[in-house]
């Protein structure tokens, strides 16, 4: 789709009217409407309000003309899956699960393989052939190859580790020691909890990327523990396969 086609698709489906949208963006309805014949195209600062209202990249008001990959993990990128910089803006160049809210999530990159390679065996990779693609692929991507220049000197990897003490310490029965915390999108672990009375509620925003982890019960059978946590919560909970009859076991500011 030309950018034309795609500003009028995301005006309509929104139930928005030319005037409505121009008064969002603070221009005129002539210009929305020269937008849309495809006489003119927003300029930069426009199609960050755009991006921001409708919440999808520039790539894609453009109409595509690129072929996103996060610079981090080398994942395809959707709009969906695209990380935000600290002012809720989308950040093109990485996935939500290398960056979140302006912050990476990764130092080091054999940590970040070992996350990977899980996922890519489900789509058909051997794990052989994982690991090898990874080590070729990452070192040609733009985060690694100005690590120097982009990294916190190590920060974010000190606060995983607090955390990891934070969560250790808590003793809970049944849940085996904690190694290692993952970046994980909301809209993935925001399960639903049981409370009194028949009703449920949820503790996370879809929209935002938490820390966090899967481990197999010390108990055996079918439920495992679920570990969640940012800079102001911890949150442990269990479930069954695909997060199934999900109980809340704790839930503890920070």
């Amino acid at each position: 789709m030309n950018t034309k086609d795609v500003i009028y698709e995301l005006r309509t489906k929104n139930g928005l009217s030319q005037d409505e949208l121009a008064e969002k963006l603070f221009v005129t309805r002539q210009a929305v409407s020269r937008w849309e014949n495809g006489d003119t195209v927003p300029n930069t600062e426009t199609l960050k309000l755009l991006s921001g209202l409708f919440n999808v990249s520039i790539n894609t008001l453009l109409g595509s003309p690129r072929e996103l990959f996060c610079q981090c993990c080398g994942m395809p990128l959707e709009d969906n899956i695209i990380g935000r910089d600290k002012d809720g803006a989308l950040n093109e160049d990485y996935c939500k699960w290398c960056y979140a809210d302006g912050q990476y999530v990764y130092s080091d990159m054999d940590e970040l393989i070992e996350v990977c390679v899980p996922h890519m065996v489900e789509q058909g990779f051997s794990e052989e052939q994982a690991r090898a693609f990874m080590k070729q692929k990452l070192p040609e991507l733009d985060y690694w190859k100005r690590y120097d220049e982009l990294s916190d000197n190590g920060e974010f990897e000190q606060f995983k580790q607090q955390l990891i003490k934070e969560i250790n310490a808590l003793n809970i029965e049944g849940m085996p020691k904690l190694e290692r915390l993952n970046a994980l999108a909301g809209s993935y672990v925001n399960l639903a909890y049981p409370l009194p009375g028949g009703t449920s509620a949820k503790f996370l925003d879809d929209g935002a990327t938490y820390l966090g982890n899967q481990l197999e019960s010390e108990f055996g059978g079918e439920r495992c523990f679920g570990v969640l946590a940012n800079m102001d919560f911890i949150l442990i909970c269990t479930y069954e396969a695909e997060g199934k009859n999900p109980e809340l076991v704790l839930y503890k500011k920070r």
